[in-house]
């Protein structure tokens, strides 16, 4: 299965479980999808980021590295350029606590580091801290995804 699956699946998983226990499942899942009203939202600075905005960059984020990462196990360093120039270089989403940002700056930098790689094995290694940055950014946000699961 595709890690973007996994990370999609697993993100709208930790979304729903954040909804309020009276409501169903699916009554979960619709808030989870649709901002709430304005006199509902939560004045926490951590809840900003819960927004269709953000997560749908935040997939966008999963796809590029999924593309990456794609490319080099089919030891394509070339393809894997252009999502790396992505990841590096790509506008940032408003929401992001500050606490955040040194992931944010680790993904870009480790992607400049896949760009500049002319060695698949520099390349990789820098892929790998791309994505030791998006666990630790999940880790922060109390997110848990494939990415964060040990491997079986």
């Amino acid at each position: 299965m595709k890690l973007q699956t996994l990370l999609i699946a697993g993100l709208a998983l930790s979304i729903s479980g954040c909804a309020e226990k009276e409501q169903a499942t699916t009554e979960a899942m619709d808030e989870a999808q649709a901002p709430p009203p304005a006199a509902e939202a939560s004045p926490a600075k951590v809840e900003e980021w819960r927004n269709a905005e953000f997560l749908d960059h935040m997939h966008r984020h999963a796809d590029q590295l999924d593309d990456l990462n794609i490319a080099l196990a089919e030891g394509d360093i070339i393809g894997a350029m252009t999502p790396a120039y992505w990841l590096s270089r790509h506008d940032s989403v408003e929401g992001v606590p500050a606490e955040w940002q040194q992931y944010v700056d680790g993904m870009r930098q480790a992607s400049i580091d896949v760009e500049k790689s002319n060695d698949l094995d520099a390349a990789r290694a820098a892929a790998e801290r791309i994505t030791k940055q998006c666990q630790g950014c999940h880790a922060a946000a109390g997110v848990m995804s494939d990415l964060d699961a040990p491997a079986e």
